[in-house]
């Protein structure tokens, strides 16, 4: 998802230069919602493999 994000804020980028405000912006706003979208989904697993490694054994 990382990947995505990096991507989307190079399109924003060349767009910016190019002039495109509208398209630079959308692009920023892309990148914004899969960051967040990647950060929950990692404090998700982050919490649900902690939960489980605490587990007594059987």
């Amino acid at each position: 998802m990382l990947g995505w994000v990096i991507t989307f804020l190079v399109i924003a980028l060349i767009a910016a230069v190019l002039g495109f405000g509208g398209i630079a912006g959308t692009a920023v706003g892309i990148a914004k919602l899969i960051f967040f979208i990647a950060i929950v989904l990692f404090l998700i697993s982050a919490l649900v493999g902690a939960l489980r490694g605490r587990r007594p054994p059987l």
